[in-house]
């Protein structure tokens, strides 16, 4: 749900109750003399007095509610830029980004830190871990006694910023019982029931239990130590685990997802715009995931390869870049896929030319391209300069028509496109991200988006003329939205406006999620004079470190509190050349998660993610991910923690944050159906 629209909803009456009421009744309440109500009032009173049919009951949901704003408010973890490196990614999501970690060192500060280091691991890979314990049966009946004494006092801690409903919840089914059993007797320490407690422990494993039981812990604490998770962008391209990565996702408990330009080039693939589905082809055969895709998605790749083979040659620029854990399938692989590199590329610029031509209001002409090429000499005027062209491999382009796909060309996008179109496994990863997905999103006093706001030389908002109406700041990220959503919902039109403004999200210049001046893929491909090779980014990039520019967009958004901040992905900090992802002085906080290998060399880390608790923000260094089998040898995570911004930080209760918002618009309803009830 877009967040504006959120805000809205927040504001008035109990929407989240009305929504339980299924299937609703319109049974009158009775109305106080000279208590006057309209109509629509009476009806919901109505409805809500079906949920709540007693004052005992609205009563007892009132000092519900009331307690909840008044316990800490859950952590929030920040991820971006994860660019489908599922192992990375999925090693965050289990180790809470190092929090669990550091509950860990909390609680059991004065114990061996290599057994709490395993411990650490366990919770992040019980399965793995649990291969590890000690083969003698006396010693591995001792190490699950101790090791489910450890597990329950960290659950009973991390329990402690939540309602006992909450926890109950995230606990397995079949050892619930059990679970809230021992977490009591840490919570009463009752010395009479000591061997109570003991013969559950004893029991669970004499009955070969104790792996399960263990498992299950595990995986509650996991899902108690992050109670929210927000990916602000890009999970697809460049890596090859991007359905893995969505799998996980939608599996998640509590997650929401600000849209990325590469998120955005797959949606309007989905959406049906052919030069987004060549471009992402194009990216997964450069990167070499190509035949990953096509087993994920089920795609039907055959008429490309064989289109390919017809019509290109061995070509070494287009060699498909080395995966550290791929060979490359070996030569004869290599010459199919190099050839398959070539037919995408040419493809993806006939189409992009001809979203250029049919929309002049994006003002893109300049990125027309293939109508810039003299084909005789093999040069391309840009900017008022020839350019010789290399490598070049335009033999299905007409001089006099370029941009117009051949027959063979036209039927393999077609069917690629319907076969695309018609995954299912495809089809639930878009409609997710709809679903959970917006352009922005304004949560707890921040705001988080991926790319940028866009911005004039002289930090200003930048305006674009959409549908002949100029949008700027707030409004054009609403726009955009808005037409994403459009183009999403009828997938049939291939080439009406929303679909190619969704293309335009992607490359752009006033895209809030791309943030350049253009993409330089043409000129990377064909063109060695490498000052063409630049993308000059959006003021917005130079501004961002200026505290009142950061101001004036928090207020753009509504946001006036001292204490709010921007988070913000999408680009690559370079803490090998000394930069800082926390910007503004503290106003701003870039999160671009890193993990892809091929910006690594740049950065010198696999980037940054960030926790929010009650206590504040905490940012966290992430090292390059090798492998699970590494690490679980190593008995430790790869990541570090560090405080930053507050140095005494006042606790955060749900009373403050957006739950809490609409917890207390909910307790207005019922304070309010109480003095109408008789």
């Amino acid at each position: 749900m877009k967040v504006i629209l959120v805000q809205k909803i927040e504001s008035k009456t109990n929407s989240a109750i009305l929504n339980t009421l299924i299937p609703c009744y319109n049974k009158p309440i009775k109305i106080p003399s000279g208590k006057k109500t309209s109509m629509q009032e009476n009806k919901y009173l109505s409805l809500l007095a079906e949920k709540y049919e007693t004052n005992d009951k609205v009563a007892s949901e009132l000092i519900n509610l009331e307690a909840i704003l008044n316990l800490p408010k859950g952590t929030e973890l920040y991820i971006s830029d994860i660019h489908a490196e599922y192992k990375a990614f999925n090693h965050i999501i289990r180790t809470g980004a190092g929090n669990i970690k550091e509950k860990i060192d909390t609680i059991f500060g004065d114990e061996d830190p290599e057994q709490m280091d395993r411990l650490a691991m366990l919770i992040a890979y019980p399965t793995d871990m649990l291969q590890r314990k000690p083969k003698d049966l006396e010693a591995a009946n001792d190490w699950s006694s101790q090791t489910i004494h450890r597990l329950i006092k960290l659950l009973r801690f991390l329990g402690t910023k939540y309602s006992r409903s909450k926890v109950r919840k995230a606990v397995n089914e079949d050892f619930r019982y059990f679970t809230e059993e021992l977490m009591l007797s840490l919570e009463t320490n009752q010395s009479e029931k000591a061997d109570y407690y003991q013969q559950i422990i004893k029991r669970l494993i004499e009955l070969n239990q104790a792996d399960k039981f263990i498992r299950s812990l595990c995986m509650t604490i996991q899902q108690l130590t992050v109670d929210h998770l927000h990916v602000v962008g890009d999970v697809f391209d460049r890596g090859a685990g991007a359905d893995k990565v969505m799998d996980r996702l939608i599996q998640f408990h509590n997650v929401d997802f600000q849209w990325g330009n590469h998120d955005v080039l797959w949606m309007g693939a989905y959406a049906g715009n052919m030069a987004s589905l060549a471009t992402l082809l194009r990216i997964a055969v450069k990167y070499n995931y190509l035949y990953e895709l096509e087993t994920a998605y089920s795609l039907n790749l055959r008429p490309l390869f064989l289109f390919a083979e017809e019509h290109y040659e061995l070509n070494s620029a287009f060699m498909p870049t080395a995966r550290p854990d791929d060979d490359l399938l070996g030569v004869e692989n290599q010459a199919r896929l190099t050839k398959v590199h070539q037919a995408l590329t040419v493809i993806q610029f006939k189409l992009e030319g001809q979203i250029i031509a049919r929309r002049p209001e994006f003002e893109m002409g300049e990125r027309n391209l293939l109508e810039k090429i003299d084909y005789k000499h093999k040069t391309i005027n840009l900017n008022d300069k020839d350019y010789p062209l290399e490598n070049t491999c335009f033999q299905t382009v007409s001089q006099y028509h370029p941009n117009e796909l051949t027959e063979s060309e036209a039927y393999v996008m077609a069917a690629i496109l319907s076969s695309l179109q018609k995954s299912e496994k495809f089809q639930r990863h878009m409609q997710f991200l709809v679903e959970k997905g917006s352009a922005y999103l304004v949560y707890n006093r921040h705001l988080l988006y991926h790319g940028c706001i866009p911005l004039k030389k002289d930090g200003t908002f930048l305006s674009m003329s959409i549908g002949g109406t100029l949008y700027s700041g707030r409004a054009l990220l609403d726009k955009f939205e808005e037409h994403i959503r459009r183009g999403i919902r009828h997938t049939e039109i291939y080439d009406d406006y929303s679909t190619d403004l969704m293309w335009y999200a992607w490359a752009g210049k006033c895209s809030p999620l791309f943030g350049r001046s253009s993409m330089t893929t043409f000129e990377r491909y064909f063109i060695s004079d490498k000052t063409t090779h630049k993308e000059g980014e959006n003021p917005y990039f130079a501004y961002r470190e200026k505290p009142e520019i950061m101001d004036m967009i928090l207020a753009e958004f509504g946001l006036n509190d001292s204490q709010s901040v921007v988070i913000n992905g999408h680009t690559p900090v370079k803490v090998a050349s000394g930069e800082s992802p926390i910007k503004a002085n503290g106003k701003l906080m870039v999160i671009d998660g890193g993990m892809s290998k091929a910006y690594q060399k740049t950065t010198g880390i696999a980037g940054y993610s960030l926790l929010n608790d009650s206590y504040g923000f905490k940012i966290v260094t992430h090292a390059p991910f090798t492998s699970i089998e590494e690490i679980l040898a190593k008995g430790k995570g790869n990541e570090s923690l560090k405080y930053f911004l507050e140095e005494k930080p006042k606790r955060r209760l749900i009373k403050d944050t957006t739950i809490g918002d609409k917890l207390r618009a909910d307790i207005v309803d019922l304070t309010d159906l109480m003095a109408y009830m008789p």
